[in-house]
C-alpha cells in the first residue's frame, strides 16, 4: 500500500473509532433516560406513559415469580392495590448492543398497600429495544435481595 493510502486508511479507522466511542455513551444516556421515565411513570401510576415505554411483546417478571404481559403490567402498575411510593435506583450498569440494551442494578421499592408500606430490595435486569418510538422495555426480571 502506498504511504498516502496508508495514511488515509489510518485516519478513517481513527475517525470510525472516535465516532463509535462517542455514540455508545449517547445510547447509554438515552437508555438511562428511558429507565428514569419508567421510574417516574411507575411512581405517578401513569398508564399512558407506560403504554409508550412498554414494548408490545413485554415479559414482566416479578421477584415472586409472577409473570405479566404488557397489558397486565400496565393495569397492575396504574390501578393495582399495591404501588410504589418511592423507587431508588443504585449501581445501574448499561450495556448497549446495537438496538438492544441491558440495564442491571439494584432497585429499592417502598410499596404501599392496604396493610401499610413495605420495602422491597431487588436486583433488576431490564432489556430495552430501540424502536421507532424510542427505547422500549421488552423484558424485566427481578430477584429479591436479603434486607
Amino acid at each position: 500500500m502506498k504511504p498516502m493510502k496508508k495514511t488515509i486508511s489510518l485516519c478513517l479507522l481513527i475517525l470510525l473509532a472516535v465516532v463509535g466511542a462517542s455514540a455508545a455513551p449517547k445510547a447509554e444516556d438515552d437508555v438511562m433516560a428511558a429507565m428514569n421515565n419508567y421510574k417516574e411513570a411507575m411512581l405517578k401510576r401513569d398508564g399512558a406513559a407506560l403504554e409508550k415505554l412498554f414494548h408490545p411483546d413485554l415479559t414482566y417478571s416479578h421477584s415472586s415469580g409472577k409473570l405479566e404481559s404488557k397489558t397486565e403490567a400496565i393495569v397492575a402498575a396504574s390501578k393495582g392495590p399495591t404501588y410504589p411510593e418511592s423507587i431508588e435506583m443504585g449501581d445501574m450498569k448499561v450495556r448497549v448492543y446495537g438496538n438492544t440494551a441491558l440495564v442491571r442494578g439494584n432497585m429499592d421499592f417502598n410499596n404501599k398497600s392496604a396493610s401499610g408500606t413495605n420495602l422491597i430490595k431487588l436486583n433488576v435486569l431490564t432489556v430495552w429495544l430501540k424502536t421507532p418510538q424510542g427505547w422500549q422495555l421488552v423484558a424485566r426480571q427481578s430477584t429479591r435481595l436479603n434486607p
